[in-house]
């Protein structure tokens, strides 16, 4: 995707939207609005802003905008789950806000038809002047019994020595048989292992007529190997891919893997080109299924992001049954194609605000309406959440901000928008923690976002050790990621809390007392979460 400069206080959004919506809201400019121009409340301005934290004494940021990719990835707080229940602190790095929050239900409402709801409210913080804005977006749901498009799946399956350990290669053997028995008969597969080298072990194959045993009996056959050459997989996956491109079907690539890598392609770039090239080319998008205790994020994120699709993590049979009986058929089918939000505060009102996590999403303010630059891929059912720390002006009234979610059909590629405005009394009404007209949804929002916080910053207890650059790996296939910027690079720097940041001690009460709601059952495992984050020493 094309990047582009964003205010460092608006740190980018991949998606927002929010339940218990306060403002009106209205359809906008389909394909007549073309480029240029803005929503209600857009405001001229430029240049970058103060920081990517609060600051001390905060200062009117230059640009007023906040433009990000849609996302719907979840795999940074499942893995921080894993990597607590094994008893250590996730690195700091590896923990991404928006992925947290996006893990736990919304109860937006959602659209009629294909496209977005666009949702908003929020709460006061504690600290002086600062509001938490909670701003999402739903997609509706489908019926699993409906009529859809096939597919055309090409598994790139990483049967290196790593995956020997528990939890990986034998979890994405499960993955795989849960595929078999939910993928229609219209639908096919083929099947592309590497290790020191790339094969294709089942040709692209339908499910229908045989097709089904065909693929069980290749999963059985499933062993680890040695060394993990990940560019011939990628470049041998995406071959099959293109070779057997089904027209009028939803064409993926699903990547499983620990995505460390250890011989043959050593240049991440090279391979992110290759990804990139394919998504624009031939629309083959890119679904990322992480495993393994050490695991390679960094690069599965970078991966996705550059195929137009989405990450998770599997550590358990339950999660593996979760991802490919709900979460596939969600990247089978498309409610949206390149699908961008932008978030446009009124300078009139709002002193300074700080989006919440979306670091790797941003694009350019002015690219906000250029359907040439890359968003994201929305399926049925989605959700996308975006938090901000906002700091109104004092005595502010009328409109804080202005949310507005662009997207391209899924067939006709027609452009659409929808917009909602956020009054500042959504801003300003009740405390966060302690008003029952609060949302419970925007509160469990808040825990998931203060909890990752705190793993960013080492509140609450100590910051895990670095960890180590495993080198260029060996026949055991110990592994690391490619390129710049990865796991085993240095770690960003510290960065200052949230404003109003609560202990973890609160946290994980309010996560309890939100666990007894029955829609928000999940809340008691993110409790359990901030418990085991407290515990380590």
């Amino acid at each position: 995707m094309k990047r582009g400069r964003m205010a460092a206080v608006a740190i980018t959004v991949a998606a927002g939207v929010l339940a218990g919506c306060t403002g009106g809201t209205h359809n906008q400019r389909t394909a007549d609005s073309a480029k240029g121009g803005g929503p209600p409340g857009y405001a001229e301005g430029g240049g970058s802003a103060p920081g990517d934290v609060a600051p001390a004494k905060p200062t009117e940021p230059a640009d007023f905008r906040s433009t990000f990719a849609l996302d719907v990835d979840t795999a940074s707080y499942s893995y921080a789950r894993r990597t607590l229940s094994d008893g250590a602190r996730p690195a700091p790095r590896t923990v991404r806000t928006e992925e947290f929050v996006n893990s736990f239900p919304q109860g937006y409402r959602r659209p009629k038809g294909d496209g977005f709801s666009v949702s908003a409210d929020g709460a006061r913080t504690g600290a002086a002047d600062w509001s938490l804005m909670r701003v999402g977006l739903a997609t509706k749901k489908s019926d699993p019994k409906a009529p859809r498009r096939p597919a055309a799946l090409t598994f790139v399956l990483d049967v290196s020595g790593s995956m020997a350990e528990p939890g990986r290669l034998d979890l994405v053997k499960s993955a795989l048989r849960t595929a078999a028995d939910e993928l229609r008969g219209s639908d096919s597969v083929s099947l592309v292992t590497f290790s020191g080298e790339a094969e294709t072990l089942l040709p692209m194959t339908r499910l229908d007529d045989g097709g089904r045993g065909r693929l069980r009996a290749a999963v059985a056959e499933l062993e680890p190997q040695s060394s993990t050459n990940l560019g011939a997989g990628m470049k041998e996956g995406y071959r099959q891919a293109a070779e057997h491109r089904r027209s009028g079907a939803t064409n993926r690539v699903v990547l499983m893997s620990d995505a460390l890598a250890n011989t043959g392609e050593t240049d991440a770039e090279a391979i992110l080109d290759e990804v990139a090239r394919h998504r624009k080319e031939q629309g083959i998008s890119l679904f990322g299924v992480g495993v393994g205790s050490h695991y390679g994020d960094a690069l599965m994120e970078r991966l996705t992001n550059k195929g137009d699709g989405n990450t998770v993590y599997l550590s358990t049979r339950r999660e593996a049954g979760e991802v490919f009986v709900n979460q596939l058929p969600r990247n089978i089918q498309l409610r949206a194609r390149d699908a961008k939000a932008q978030v446009v505060f009124d300078r009139d009102a709002v002193a300074d605000f700080r989006l919440l996590g979306y670091e790797n999403r941003e694009v350019a303010d002015e690219d906000f309406r250029d359907d040439s630059v890359d968003g994201g891929e929305v399926g049925p059912g989605h959700t996308v959440t975006a938090l901000y720390a906002v700091r109104l002006k004092d005595g502010a009234t009328g409109r804080a901000a202005t949310a507005t979610v662009r997207w391209l059909d899924p067939d006709s590629r027609k452009p659409h928008e929808e917009s909602r405005t956020v009054a500042t009394t959504a801003l300003t009404g009740g405390d966060l923690w302690t008003d029952p007209d609060v949302s419970p949804y925007l509160r469990l929002s808040a825990v998931a976002a203060y909890f990752a916080d705190a793993l960013r910053t080492g509140k609450g207890g100590p910051s895990p050790d670095p960890v180590p650059d495993p080198g260029t790996g060996s026949d055991t296939d110990t592994g690391s990621e490619l390129g710049p910027g990865t796991e085993s690079g240095p770690a960003k720097p510290a960065v200052q809390p949230l404003p109003a940041a609560p202990s973890l001690g609160k946290l994980r009460r309010e996560a309890d007392r939100l666990a007894e709601d029955p829609g928000l059952r999940s809340a008691a495992g993110l409790a359990k979460d901030i418990s085991r984050a407290q515990r380590v020493h």
